[in-house]
């Protein structure tokens, strides 16, 4: 069943938060330059993919974008305005390692509904249809915490998509997925984007970046080197960087 918002809460039919910017943001950490002058603006529509060697920033990027942490120089925008709580509402974030609360797994998803102001009234069918979307029904009153590690990211996901986000950021979503878990989550990740929202996601995984992404980011040393369609980057990156990397040759 593919995902999709109800009538009156359909993606479009609000105030987008979109473009999130991010003008000459800089991060450090003492004299070492972690993310350095990163310029980027997205907006609705394709499925960006950060790609790039390990300690390239692309998991801090994400999270400088998701308001986790604040860059050293530089702004993070939405919509052309700082991140404030009507912004943050509207972004959700699943990370490597599913963060998951002490609780079954109906009441994980009902529980941020709750903190997202969703009326009582709603939750209930709202956690059915988050869970019935994701293939977890079954395991509603089980505990979050003894799901597979598959079963407890399609948890994660389904959670942060039950909020209906306009920006959903992935942080290598399946880094620890046998193949069959995997290709659940791609095919939920595909069904969300299908349903309007944006997804923004890492991974380090070539063969996933092929099949999800509709344009790829380029990260080398904390920089941007290339933002590029992901068919037109894969044919034939720009860059020395890039195509040693595509060509899976290390990069240090």
């Amino acid at each position: 069943m593919p995902f999709d918002a109800s009538p009156r809460t359909r993606l479009t039919d609000r105030p987008s938060v979109l473009p999130l910017r991010l003008d000459a943001v800089a991060l450090e950490a003492g004299r070492h330059t972690l993310i350095d002058s990163l310029n980027l603006e997205l907006d609705r529509g394709p499925r960006t993919i950060i790609i790039g060697p390990n300690g390239a920033g692309k998991s801090l990027t994400l999270r400088l974008m998701h308001g986790l942490i604040k860059p050293t120089r530089g702004a993070v925008t939405w919509a052309g305005a700082a991140p404030g709580r009507r912004r943050r509402m509207r972004q959700a974030m699943v990370f490597q390692q599913p963060v998951l609360l002490r609780r079954s797994v109906a009441a994980n998803v009902r529980y941020v509904l709750r903190v997202h102001g969703v009326a009582r009234a709603e939750r209930a069918a709202r956690v059915a249809d988050a869970l019935e979307r994701a293939g977890l029904a079954h395991l509603a009153r089980r505990s979050a915490r003894v799901l597979s590690g598959g079963e407890q990211q399609r948890l994660a996901i389904a959670r942060a998509h039950a909020i209906q986000p306009e920006v959903l950021f992935l942080d290598e979503p399946t880094s620890n997925l046998d193949p069959a878990a995997a290709l659940a989550v791609e095919r939920m990740i595909d069904e969300i984007h299908a349903a309007g929202t944006k997804i923004v996601m890492t991974t380090h995984d070539m063969g996933q970046a092929r099949r999800l992404a509709d344009e790829i980011v380029f990260m080398h040393r904390g920089r941007l080197i290339e933002r590029t369609p992901a068919a037109a980057f894969f044919a034939d990156p720009q860059t020395q960087a890039a195509r040693d990397f595509v060509a899976g040759q290390l990069l240090v």
